[in-house]
């Protein structure tokens, strides 16, 4: 089904400051279509996930789970494969927390940063933007830091470090 809104959710990681991943999707995909685009986008090979919906400071909220568990049970996590991203997100900033090393904890945090209209042109779902390489999906300790964006905007502001005769008393 073609929907005339596509999401766009920023994607960080907290094992590297550099890395991030912009997203444009269709709200009507499940949790589990999400998640099969994110694996083909990160270039992971499959794994068991869990989707959260969490609040503004990234708790919880709510469990989305690979495992089908039938009916829904209180306090079960529902299944991926039920629920849409429009059930789970519907406004900016709506945010999710993608776990996929649940032994260690492991997780990527989306946030969805607009909604706007697909172009005719672009083929939906894709990766919009891209910075910095994909931390290794088995090995944290392997992941390339190429130094925090944030450091690298910055660096043209820097010009007066260390210049002893630059004088900021006026």
């Amino acid at each position: 089904m073609v929907m005339n809104i596509i999401f766009k959710y920023r994607m960080l990681s907290d094992e590297s400051d550099n890395f991030v991943r912009d997203f444009e999707v269709y709200p009507d995909m499940t949790l589990e279509e999400f998640h099969n685009f994110l694996l083909k986008a990160l270039h992971y090979d499959d794994c068991m996930v869990s989707i959260f919906k969490s609040d503004a400071e990234w708790r919880v909220v709510e469990e989305f789970s690979q495992l089908d568990l039938g009916e829904d049970i209180e306090g079960m996590p529902r299944s991926m494969s039920s629920v849409r991203l429009m059930d789970v997100n519907q406004d900016f900033h709506d945010r999710l927390i993608y776990t996929f090393d649940m032994l260690n904890n492991r997780s990527y945090y989306l946030e969805l940063i607009d909604m706007q209209r697909p172009q005719s042109d672009l083929k939906y779902p894709r990766v919009a933007f891209e910075h910095a390489p994909v931390p290794d999906q088995y090995d944290p300790e392997a992941t390339e830091q190429a130094g925090s964006i944030f450091d690298e905007m910055m660096s043209d502001y820097n010009e007066f470090d260390g210049d002893d005769n630059y004088d900021d008393e006026f």
